[in-house]
């Protein structure tokens, strides 16, 4: 129980993982959709998307060429109340509302062709 509390709060202890939380709000999303708004590297991207998916907060599925992620929609019951918290604030973040318009046009097809 405490290792599992553990990875949750350092999963929310980075600002850029609290951002990927509330874009995948949003929608699910791949890799360089995600990297396309936060502006970082593929490999940090990733990074941060492996310490959300150990502490349960998220998970992910193969789509063709794609691996989407999405917010776990089965979490154990210290997981759901983080991503109820994390849901429930910052909503009026300026990054969270930028964040969140570009979530809303980046397109996968494009992206990832590049």
């Amino acid at each position: 129980m405490l290792d599992e509390l553990e990875k949750i709060f350092k999963a929310l202890s980075d600002k850029n993982r609290i951002r990927i939380l509330k874009m995948l709000q949003r929608k699910p999303l791949c890799v360089c959709e995600i990297r396309e708004v936060l502006k970082l590297a593929v490999s940090t991207v990733s990074k941060h998307l492996s310490i959300l998916r150990e502490a349960g907060l998220i998970n992910d599925w193969k789509e063709g060429k794609w691996i989407n992620y999405r917010l776990n929609p089965q979490p154990s019951q210290m997981a759901s109340n983080a991503l109820l918290f994390v849901q429930l604030q910052i909503e009026d973040d300026e990054t969270i509302k930028k964040d969140r318009k570009i979530t809303c046009c980046v397109d996968r097809n494009i992206l990832c062709c590049k």
